[in-house]
């Protein structure tokens, strides 16, 4: 048998996740959403409001046959005023390299093959040969992970009735589809991405890398800025914003470390980037969310209010290292989602243009 099958087969195996994320891949995400959703409403308890939240649809701008959600707001006009924020020309990649040792969610795989080798030829008097690949993977939370509309739902009504499961403007679980891809709101409704982006390096603010579990908070975005020689006022509708929280220093050196949680924004953070009107948020870390919640009855609650409740994208497993080595915090953000019909998100390698 072939020694990387093996290896691929002890990486599996040796694979593990500690009980919160466990509890996001069973059960828990759906009902810790309405929870989320409680207490931004100002609910007394998470688990009053999964017996009868308040409806979050159609969304107030983009309305109710809306699919698109925050990729909306990339307009003609939008493009035109982020390409003067571009000055030296130096394209950095944000995105990871995929390869089969970097963390993975879970029990998710990554296993590249090139059968053959060359897969085929000679062929012609030129004897040419070629390459091909087989690529065995989940797109979701395997190496830089774009999080789409249909990533995230909550449960309105009793668990398990579909029909009360909601996902981004009302769109309800029933509605959506099943095992063969989503009927709506799949990925390739998602507009590309060209737009502002704002770095904000927490990591710097704190004098270390963040611990896991530990929130950011508005103060810390503020200090932040002030440091980096930003205004907030600089932040404007259809802009994306990115938090460094130094947990991405673990990538491939401590993946065990790197999948028992994580630093990340809260509640707070989430309606402040609501209330800013960004298109998206993204991190250096798998959630960009903290991990595990200050609320342990929340499961991924910033996940609920940023996507499914308001349609704001999340971007995870992001690298900053050159932009933070050269000082750019502030950056064209590129990024098209692969339209894989019915998929609820994306791989894809993003770039910042100073």
């Amino acid at each position: 048998m072939d020694s990387r099958y093996l290896h691929d087969k002890e990486e599996l195996k040796s694979s593990r996740i500690d009980e919160e994320r466990r509890n996001f891949l069973t059960a828990g995400l759906v009902g810790g959403a309405v929870a989320a959703g409680a207490l931004v409403a100002g609910a007394a308890h998470a688990q009053q409001v999964a017996q009868a939240p308040a409806p979050f649809w159609p969304h107030p701008k983009w309305g109710k046959d809306d699919v698109a959600g925050a990729s909306n707001w990339i307009t003609p006009a939008k493009v035109l005023d982020t390409i003067k924020w571009i000055k030296d020309g130096k394209i950095y990649r944000i995105g990871r390299v995929y390869e089969s040792g970097m963390p993975k969610f879970g029990e998710r795989a990554f296993t590249l093959r090139i059968p053959g080798g060359p897969t085929g030829g000679p062929f012609g008097a030129n004897k040419l040969v070629y390459n091909d690949e087989f690529l065995a993977t989940e797109i979701g939370q395997t190496g830089t992970q774009f999080d789409g509309l249909g990533h995230i739902g909550i449960q309105m009504g009793k668990d398990g009735d579909k029909n009360e499961m909601r996902y981004y403007n009302g769109h309800t679980g029933q509605e959506i589809g099943g095992a063969y891809g989503l009927a709506k709101i799949g990925i390739e409704n998602c507009k590309p991405f060209f737009t502002r982006g704002h770095l904000f390096d927490v990591e710097a603010v704190k004098g270390a890398p963040m611990d896991v579990g530990q929130e950011i908070t508005v103060a810390d975005l503020k200090a932040a800025l002030q440091k980096q020689n930003m205004q907030e006022a600089d932040i404007k509708e259809g802009d994306a914003v990115f938090f460094n929280t130094g947990w991405g220093k673990l990538w491939l050196k401590n993946n065990d470390k790197f999948n028992s949680g994580e630093p990340g924004i809260g509640l707070e953070v989430a309606k402040w980037c609501i209330d800013k009107g960004v298109c998206l948020t993204g991190g250096d870390s798998w959630a960009t969310e903290v991990v595990p919640n200050p609320n342990k009855d929340l499961a991924f609650p910033v996940h609920g209010e940023l996507i499914t409740k308001n349609g704001i994208y999340n971007h995870e497993n992001l690298d900053f290292t050159g932009l933070i080595a050269d000082r750019k915090y502030q950056f064209v953000y590129i990024f098209s989602p692969a339209p894989i019909k019915g998929a609820t998100g994306s791989n894809g390698a993003p770039i910042a243009v100073t």
